[in-house]
């Protein structure tokens, strides 16, 4: 015997809520966007036309999408047809894929995102979720939707930039040497811009029609033939200047498309050339990707921002104005890892932003190291004398202060740095483990003391036990939202192409991941309500052991709940 079937009958409820789980994620995502307020979607009014969806409608399904690692808007729409859920979120509508990547890639959304990430610090601030003592950032580096053999170098523009002004100089003064054309004025003698070699085509060009005139005017065989030879050479310039006149205006857009940049995609102008870890051995690939930014607490995105820069050094200054013009204040404590370490960033943070720097520098973790507190020859353990402002080195010999100096890196950073030098090396028998320097030349120091002083500071921090406690929650906190959004979520790649439009779609794709976590925490909580533990025979005694319940929670699939 078998249950009554038969799929020309219909079948009650045809309310679609009534199919959906308890704790389904649709429902997070429905409350969490039914919060925003009308305002907010002013911008996605329209007074001709036909009606549109609503804002409303099309950022749930979105949402609910990416956070089932749906991404293609074909697959979108399909979705809208099979899944109960999405049904429930749209309420029956079907927006073609044209009408969604409209859409996730309209300039509007990116404002309406911000607001996401915004209110829902607010109801996390709200619920305790998170103190908002310390933000933890890190980068993480993701394709982008270009061709990775279509690639444009600085370096080689650069050097067939110069050839071709090498040429031009070269053609332009054989011309003017041998009459074919007169001499024009120019702006540089160094080299020749568009204008004047569009100029020179131009005389090229009446030399090569007067030629061509008296050819047609002349009988005589011999006199066309001689004249024929004349032309040739006026008319091989010619071909030649409209060829530079290409390659110049090639080049000199390629330098605009660059700016700071060493290479791009030809398929996508924004996507950066970088080495991406690929496989478990660790062998990377260059690639055409971004340099994605996060800021989280509670494992939890707050703020994110997209740079071109494969590292992150030069981009926690502006990231961190982007936080404070369009997320939140920062809080008193900014974690980072030793990428971002550096004089110019820690001074920002605690000189200019007056917040506590938990960042450390490149030689923190090897300076505790035995091998490096026993080198003789590391100048961090010579004996330095205060009053004579000399250091002493393994030989005994004293190593003065001669001078000061500065350098300016090419972001126009300057450093100040106090030299020492060695009184006489020469015949010295620890000279080439002491030193590379050329026979004839002493050893130096070039010794910063802003940077030695802020170094100082920093190991004085995470020598404290809270302090050191916090900045070992980075990496149970930034580090695995990555995995995740990795990993589990499966956003790898970036399907769209362009800044604005790569930075809606990692909107949406955090957010997805943010509300799957707090779905996976709010089904843990309802099940520490529901269950009594202490008769079961289950205790949770350490708030660790909560974190890492949540942790393993926030990896099960949005559709499974407790």
């Amino acid at each position: 015997m078998y249950k009554y079937y038969n799929v020309n009958q219909i079948v009650l409820p045809l309310d679609f809520e009534m199919k959906l789980q308890e704790n389904d994620i649709a429902y997070t995502v429905h409350e969490f966007i039914e919060q925003i307020p009308e305002e907010a979607f002013t911008g996605f009014i329209r007074q001709t036309g036909c009606p549109a969806y609503h804002p409303r409608m099309m950022m749930k399904i979105i949402l609910c999408a990416y956070t089932q690692s749906v991404f293609s808007g074909r697959k979108i729409e399909g979705l809208l047809k099979d899944s109960v859920r999405m049904m429930w979120l749209a309420q029956g509508y079907e927006p073609s894929y044209r009408t969604i990547n409209r859409f996730r890639m309209n300039p509007e959304v990116k404002e309406l995102l911000r607001q996401c990430f915004v209110q829902f610090r607010c109801q996390l601030v709200e619920k305790e979720l998170i103190d908002a003592e310390a933000i933890f950032i890190d980068g993480t580096k993701i394709e982008a939707n270009a061709n990775k053999f279509t690639f444009v170098w600085r370096k080689s523009i650069e050097r067939y930039q110069a050839k071709l002004i090498e040429k031009s100089n070269t053609l332009y003064e054989e011309l003017v040497e041998k009459e074919i054309i007169p001499e024009i004025e120019r702006e540089s003698p160094e080299t020749l811009s568009t204008k004047e070699l569009q100029q020179i085509a131009g005389n090229l060009d009446k030399s090569v029609q007067t030629y061509t005139e008296q050819i047609e005017s002349r009988e005589e065989a011999q006199d066309r033939k001689v004249l024929r030879s004349e032309r040739k050479k006026p008319k091989q310039a010619l071909k030649k200047v409209h060829d530079y006149i290409h390659r110049k205006e090639k080049y000199e857009e390629a330098l605009e498309i660059l700016e700071e940049r060493n290479s791009y995609s030809k398929t996508d102008h924004d996507a950066t050339f970088m080495r991406l870890k690929d496989d478990h051995m660790k062998n990377g690939q260059l690639k055409a990707a971004y340099n994605v930014q996060l800021a989280t607490e509670g494992r939890y995105a707050l703020a994110y921002d997209i740079f071109p820069n494969p590292t992150d050094t030069r981009t926690l200054i502006p990231f961190l104005d982007r936080i404070e013009k369009e997320y939140f204040v920062l809080p008193e404590f900014l974690v980072a890892d030793a990428a971002y370490g550096s004089e110019q960033n820690i001074e920002n943070v605690t000189l200019e932003r007056l917040r506590t720097a938990l960042i450390t520098y490149n030689m923190y973790r090897k300076e505790k190291k035995k091998k490096y507190k026993n080198n003789p020859f590391n100048t961090a353990n010579w004996d330095y004398d205060a009053e004579k402002d000399a250091f002493t080195c393994p030989n005994g010999q004293a190593v003065t202060y001669r001078y000061d100096s500065k350098r300016t890196d090419k972001y126009g950073y300057e450093r100040q740095f106090k030299v020492y030098e060695c009184e006489d090396c020469t015949g010295c028998p620890l000279r080439e483990q002491c030193t590379k320097a050329k026979e004839g030349n002493n050893r130096k120091i070039f010794y910063n003391e802003k940077w030695e002083a802020q170094k100082k500071t920093i190991r004085e921090q995470l020598s404290d036990e809270e302090m050191g406690k916090l900045y070992g929650k980075r990496k149970i906190d930034v580090e695995p939202f990555f995995g995740f959004l990795k990993a589990n979520l499966g956003f790898t790649r970036f399907s769209v192409r362009g800044k604005p439009k790569v930075e809606n779609e990692l909107g949406f794709a955090l957010m997805a991941v943010n509300l799957r976590r707090y779905t996976a925490s709010s089904r843990f909580f309802m099940y520490l309500l529901i269950n009594d533990f202490k008769k079961d025979g289950f205790r949770i005694k350490t708030r660790c052991g909560i974190h890492l319940f949540l942790f393993l929670a926030s990896y099960v699939p949005a559709s499974v709940y407790f």
